[in-house]
């Protein structure tokens, strides 16, 4: 629902889906955490769906993501481009999470990460070669590899096991009927809860500000200033998205950075998100298909795309360091944190502090203070419970 109104409103190649991060608090820290029952953190995911829309339709929303000078909103596709890049990395096997180092090499003695590699330079090869359709080809080049070759991908508690593919046939649907309109609003609206939905209201904010910023930029859709096309019909859609998907029974929706592949494809309209949308209702029809394609073969493409977009980082002045300080920020803090709101939050902060102390305050948005002080609140847990 949420892609087809991007579709037809906002008319740009961006598709919609539960954003992660934001479902990781919605179930740890909101639900299991504060023991809030999950029908009223969907209240709390709808009420903030709603403010977000009037904040994008009011045209507040753009005037704060103004706000954000343009060298930043380069770092910040940028930052996209290496967060899309580390989740490659570890759909790939190429790295796991280390107690010692935080992050190793991947187990090599398993067949998967070399099969990633192997997608990745045919992936790599198509794109030089300007194969249209390269990176759809380089996936299912990889899951047909993955499916009717015996190759010992993954690892389990009984060693190296093979891809499971189709033993469970190709059709299949789940319905969603335990937990459709289950949201309590009523409850979400209470005195308590207001933290729970600023959080989410704000979180989401950034995450797809960011989102939409690196896409945008990626597309060629930001004009000098750095402002986005149809900016209010974008940014609204994702809020009413968030609504719609909380009536479903999902965690906040918003606009999703794998939409790069579809922008790199040439995709600059509403008719991408119509065709992304048209297969997402194809996809719960044939669940098993979709599940049949792994991760190592959605890994090269994510490789890729972080690829292009790294390109931005030309655009920031390195030898600024009110400028490369905060640009570095954004474009490591982004993959090292798993976050692009968190990446984006130490960029703000450190820009607006370093231009301060620098002796350029004067040339610091008034916004971006109010917005350093949200953010410093917000991750302290002075404000509300963290994300």
């Amino acid at each position: 629902a949420g892609t087809l109104l991007m579709a037809f409103w906002a008319n740009l190649p961006f598709a919609l889906a539960p954003g992660m991060g934001l479902n990781a608090y919605f179930t740890y820290t909101v639900v299991l955490s504060l023991g809030m029952p999950w029908q009223t953190a969907l209240g709390a995911v709808f009420v903030s769906g709603i403010l977000f829309a009037i904040i994008a339709i009011t045209g507040l929303r753009a005037w704060i993501l103004e706000a954000i000078p343009l060298h930043l909103k380069h770092a910040i596709t940028a930052g996209i481009g290496a967060f899309l890049a580390m989740i490659g990395f570890a759909g790939a096997g190429w790295v796991e999470p280390s107690p010692a180092t935080l992050v190793t090499t991947g187990d090599f003695a398993a067949v998967g990460p070399w099969v990633a590699l192997g997608g990745l330079v045919v992936t790599g090869a198509l794109l030089a070669k300007k194969v249209p359709g390269a990176i759809l080809i380089g996936i299912l080049v990889v899951t047909l590899a993955a499916i009717f070759l015996p190759l010992p991908v993954y690892r389990d508690a009984g060693g190296l096991t093979t891809f499971p593919g189709f033993e469970s046939g190709i059709f299949g649907f789940t319905s969603p009927s335990a937990i459709l309109a289950e949201l309590d609003i009523g409850a979400a609206l209470g005195l308590g809860l207001t933290s729970v939905v600023f959080t989410f209201l704000f979180v989401d904010f950034f995450d797809s500000a960011g989102t939409l910023i690196g896409l945008s930029a990626k597309a060629g859709m930001l004009d000098s200033a750095g402002r986005i096309e149809a900016p209010r019909a974008a940014f609204a859609t994702d809020g009413i998205a968030t609504s719609i998907g909380a009536f479903f029974g999902t965690s906040s929706t918003t606009c999703y950075i794998e939409s790069a592949a579809g922008i790199e494809e040439g995709g600059r309209t509403g008719l991408t998100a119509l065709v992304v949308a048209a297969l997402f209702l194809l996809g719960m029809l044939f669940s098993p298909l979709a599940q049949a394609v792994p991760t190592v073969a959605t890994a090269p493409a994510l490789i890729v795309i972080g690829a292009m977009m790294m390109n931005a980082a030309t655009h920031v002045d390195w030898s600024d360091y009110t400028h490369s300080i905060p640009g570095l920020l954004a474009v490591v803090g982004m993959p090292f944190t798993y976050s692009i709101t968190f990446g984006i939050g130490l960029a703000l902060v450190a820009h607006t502090l370093l231009m301060t102390i620098s002796g350029k305050a004067r040339e610091v948005h008034p916004v971006l203070w109010v917005l350093t002080l949200l953010i410093i609140g917000l991750e302290s847990g002075w404000i509300g419970h963290g994300a």
